[in-house]
């Protein structure tokens, strides 16, 4: 079996709307960056890791390229793709074979000379004859020959890949092909209602300028996945837009980024929910909340903007007391101020997060779930329901990820919400279980280990 190549790193450059996030979600093989017809959808770089045929590769979609003024957003932006185009290996810059030569790709194919990186030069949207004649246009910028593709349709990139197939090592024939390895990154979504500083905390965090942050709400609207190392620990940190109320949410490029977010929620492991320490749990913090708790995603709640608060102490007391008053179905999540903007807090943040993950993953003995049991029923046994007994027999872990347990009895359909609330709470602090989503399900049967009858 041969091995794949040796990994490299691709930059997608171009001004806005020529297709450079389509041809990024083409080649990780997954929608990850929004698109859409408006220009300037992609404002961070965002990562992923691509394939084409046995080559494997590190591939960053871009913000378009603009002329702008130094300090705007725009201007920011294209600090950005100035960053990726230095990082990179290779770069494949893209032209709109349709909308043919323009000033600005004239600009930037110069910009990307200057950097001395190997680049491929795209002409994109050549799905025709028409299109195909216009990418020749191209020859002009110096770049060598244009690849017309089309990255909607996936034409055009056999040719790609052996454009690229020159800036790969030749893989070892002698090497045994190497395993995955077991300790993935942990995988953690920060998010929050729009302006929370979820960027500045991932600045923060990687020890880089890397998410673009200002004092405009919503510059971010792809979720982008940044990878570090604290303390030992794998992270992949994702930063998402921010979600406001769904009634709102009206223009459709928000949609696709609120719907990017809820995604991300979807597939992380540790969820950070970030509050403006000025203005905490408003209404839309508490349903991002019961939203990752509904997806069964670990909760750790950062109060950020920390540095804004004089009265520290009556602050976070009275923060707590809202913590476990207004989100009952994650009590006990932790709880750590902090300032991304100074960094106070922020390892407390971290620590918080790895102790959220070991309780996510832990697992209980059947045999202290069933004494845990037995002690709690006679303490309070439920309640009897027309006059016949609820009986609850034993009890089990059925996963981890988050806690979930089933409790086997008879009748149990008829409990009533006060008494699986118990439960859930009774479990929750006998077995330290702070935060955690637990789940809780029953079913009739009888004990196997047991007396029948």
């Amino acid at each position: 079996m041969t091995q794949a190549r040796e990994t490299i790193t691709l930059a997608i450059v171009g001004r806005p709307n020529v297709g450079k996030s389509t041809l990024f979600n083409r080649l990780v093989g997954k929608r990850l960056a929004l698109v859409d017809d408006m220009p300037g959808v992609t404002r961070d770089r965002r990562e992923g890791e691509g394939r084409l045929g046995d080559l494997t590769f590190r591939v960053v979609d871009t913000a378009g390229l603009e002329d702008a003024a130094g300090g705007s957003l725009e201007a920011r932006m294209r600090q950005q793709t100035e960053a990726a185009i230095a990082a990179a290996d290779v770069v494949l810059f893209m032209i709109d074979a349709r909308a043919g030569l323009t000033a600005d790709d004239e600009r930037f194919a110069a910009l990307t000379r200057k950097s001395g990186r190997p680049v491929v030069l795209l002409a994109n949207k050549a799905e025709s004859k028409a299109g195909i004649t216009a990418a020749s246009e191209a020859y002009a910028l110096g770049l060598g020959d244009p690849l017309p593709i089309s990255s909607e349709h996936g034409e055009g990139l056999g040719d790609l890949y052996d454009a690229l197939v020159p800036f790969f090592p030749e893989p070892d024939e002698d090497e045994e092909d190497g395993e995955p390895s077991p300790d993935a990154p942990l995988r953690i979504a920060v998010v929050g209602r729009p302006n929370a500083g979820k960027s500045t905390l991932v600045n923060r965090l990687v020890g880089d300028e890397r998410m673009l942050t200002g004092p405009e709400a919503g510059i971010t609207r792809d979720s982008v996945s940044v990878d570090l190392d604290w303390r030992g620990h794998k992270i992949r940190l994702v930063d998402t837009a921010g979600l406001r109320k769904k009634a709102r949410v009206v223009e459709k490029l928000e949609k696709l980024s609120v719907a990017d977010a809820i995604r991300a929620i979807k597939f992380a492991e540790v969820v950070v929910l970030l509050l403006d320490a000025t203005v905490p749990f408003e209404k839309q913090d508490l349903s991002i909340a019961d939203l990752v708790a509904r997806e069964g995603r670990s909760l750790v709640i950062g109060l950020n903007k920390w540095d804004l608060i004089e009265a520290r102490g009556p602050g976070l007391t009275e923060a707590r007391e809202k913590l476990d008053r207004l989100l009952p179905q994650v009590k006990g999540a932790e709880l750590t101020p902090l300032s991304g903007e100074t960094g106070e807090g922020v390892d407390k943040l971290m620590a918080s997060v790895v102790r959220a993950h070991e309780v996510w993953n832990r697992r209980i003995p059947t045999a202290a779930l069933n004494r845990w049991l037995e002690a709690t029923l006679a303490r309070h046994p439920p309640p009897a329901v027309a006059g016949k007994r609820i009986k609850l027999r034993y009890a089990t872990q059925a996963k981890a990820r988050p806690p979930s347990f089933v409790v086997f009895g008879t009748r149990t359909s008829e409990l009533p919400a006060s008494y699986v609330r118990y439960l859930v709470n009774g479990l929750r602090e006998s077995f330290d279980l702070p935060g955690a989503p637990i789940r809780l399900t029953f079913r009739t049967a009888e004990n196997p280990y047991g007396k029948k009858g």
